[in-house]
Formats: structure tokens, C-alpha cells, sequence
């Protein structure tokens, strides 16, 4: 495959000069934790373990119908054909349920780390993976505290498989599918802001029903994925030593010492790609 030299030179160009430009804002994440996104409070004292949110999420977004059923002594992972799981955890209490999907954090570290913008931070909360930008670096994997992103290896057309919290059901003033389909109300869908109230409202008339904290309040710098718990986190799996201040924080001082070679070098890479794709189409139709 031929490089147009002249092609290369043109978008390496463009992209190393928006580099220049933007770094600052590369460097520097808007601050996130002022804006009321949605979000979705998950209340694990209602959760009957029906799995009803894993059959509508698996139906809405066309992956195939969940077919493992919870077991205490088994605990699932999201992964390319589930976006969401339901998983049982016994605990000092009892017995009790919680639903893993991303946690669409207020500044989302996968976003922050995304060369091309495919995964994107809305100003409507969620968190989405657009294909149409996505060059296939899985960064957003690696840089995901919560291990949610996931990779169709075995695809000839491979996606990043997560939760996008039913982004265009959002955008049509429709529920998310897990909250609409959840028979007990453990899902409640609604502004983050409106969330916090009602889980500090249900901890305080239930002090002894509810473990006092809310995850997510403050994790990874505030997440729109919220959880109330009877018993201690860890109990359920939770990782509780996650970072209060948000991932993207890490990179600010970094970003302005590097040297300019090791900022513009993605751009190198995508110039590359860009330039090579627009060459090897032109041949194709000149064949």
C-alpha cells in the first residue's frame, strides 16, 4: 500500500497544528462536577435478582438474551455480549444483588484517554462510544477504573461493547431499559442532583436498612451510576479504594511537561492512518 507523501503531509499538518492549538483543553478536563447530568441511583436493598434489566438491555441493544443464571459462587463481568449483569453477593445481612454497567463518570478517564473522541462524554450524562471515530486503540480499556469497555475480538467488524445508559431513549425523553423494565424500583432514572437527594432522603428514614454512604457520590470525582447498599461496599464486591478525585486530574501537570514529540506523536499515527485509507480508496477506483 502506497503513501501519498503530499496526502500524509496534509493531514499531519492539520492535526499536529489542532494539537498546538488545543492543547491546553487536552490538558486540561472541563470541569464536569458542576453540570446536573442524568443518572441512575441503584438501590441493592430492592434488587430481587430477576435479571429483567439484563433481558431489556440485551433486546434494545440486539445482543443475545442472557442465558446464565446468578449464582453467589460465581461472580460475573460485563463483557462483549453483556452490558450489564446482575450478580449475588452473601454478605453479613443476607443475600443480596447488585447490577454492574459502566458508571458514566462525570469526567470519564476512558474519554479523557480517547485520541479520536470516539468515547465521548455527553452534556446529558452518558457516557458513548461513536464507531464512526473510533480507530481501534482500546486506550478507553485501559484507562477505565471499573473495567467496563469491552472489545469484540473475535469480530470482523469489532465494536467497543458498554453501557451507553440508553443515550438515544434519553434523547427521546424515554427511560433507560434497565429502569423501565426493573419490577422492584431498584433503578431510578433522573438528574443526578435529584438522585443524591433521594438516596440521602431514603438513608436517613432507614438508618438501619442502609449502609450510610451513597457509591458514586464521590468516586473517581463523581460517577452518574450511583448505588445505596445495606452492608459495606467491599461486601459487594465494590472496589473501595477507588480515587475520590476523578482519573483525568492525574494528567494535567503531565501533559504540559512533555516534550512535543510525545503529544503530537498520536496525531502522527492518525495523519498516517487518514492519509493511507483516502490513497488505498483512490486506488480502488481507478481500478
Amino acid at each position: 500500500m502506497i503513501l501519498n507523501r503530499r496526502n500524509f503531509l496534509q493531514v499531519l499538518g492539520i492535526t499536529g497544528i489542532t494539537l498546538a492549538v488545543g492543547k491546553k483543553s487536552i490538558a486540561e478536563p472541563t470541569d464536569n462536577t458542576k453540570i446536573d447530568f442524568y443518572g441512575i441511583l441503584i438501590d441493592s436493598t430492592r434488587c430481587v435478582g430477576c435479571q429483567s434489566c439484563e433481558y431489556a438491555c440485551a433486546e434494545v441493544n440486539s445482543l443475545p438474551e442472557p442465558t446464565e443464571s446468578i449464582n453467589p459462587d460465581v461472580i460475573r463481568k460485563t463483557n462483549e455480549n453483556r452490558r450489564t449483569v446482575v450478580n449475588a453477593y452473601n454478605t453479613s445481612k443476607g443475600e443480596y444483588y447488585v447490577k454492574t454497567q459502566c458508571m458514566h463518570c462525570n469526567e470519564a478517564a476512558c474519554a479523557s484517554a480517547c485520541l479520536t473522541q470516539a468515547m465521548h462524554k455527553t452534556t446529558k450524562g452518558p457516557v458513548i462510544w461513536r464507531s464512526n471515530k473510533c480507530m481501534g486503540c482500546r486506550y478507553c480499556m485501559i484507562s477505565c477504573p471499573f473495567d467496563i469497555p469491552k472489545f469484540e475480538y473475535h469480530s470482523a467488524n469489532p465494536k467497543i461493547q458498554k453501557c451507553d445508559m440508553c443515550f438515544n431513549s434519553i434523547e427521546e425523553g424515554k427511560l433507560p431499559a434497565c429502569a423501565e423494565a426493573c419490577p422492584a424500583e431498584a433503578i431510578v432514572f433522573g438528574t443526578r442532583r435529584e438522585l443524591i437527594k433521594e438516596a440521602r432522603k431514603r438513608i436517613f428514614e432507614n438508618p438501619d436498612e442502609y449502609y450510610d454512604h451513597i457509591y458514586g457520590e464521590h468516586e473517581a470525582g463523581g460517577t452518574g451510576v450511583l448505588y445505596l447498599s445495606p452492608v459495606p461496599f467491599n461486601e459487594l464486591g465494590f472496589n473501595t479504594t477507588i480515587q475520590k478525585s476523578s482519573y483525568p486530574e492525574l494528567s494535567k501537570g503531565f501533559l504540559y511537561s512533555v516534550p512535543t514529540i510525545f503529544v503530537l506523536w498520536p496525531a502522527i499515527l492518525i495523519g498516517i492512518k487518514e492519509a493511507t485509507k483516502n490513497n488505498h480508496a483512490k486506488e480502488e477506483d481507478n481500478d
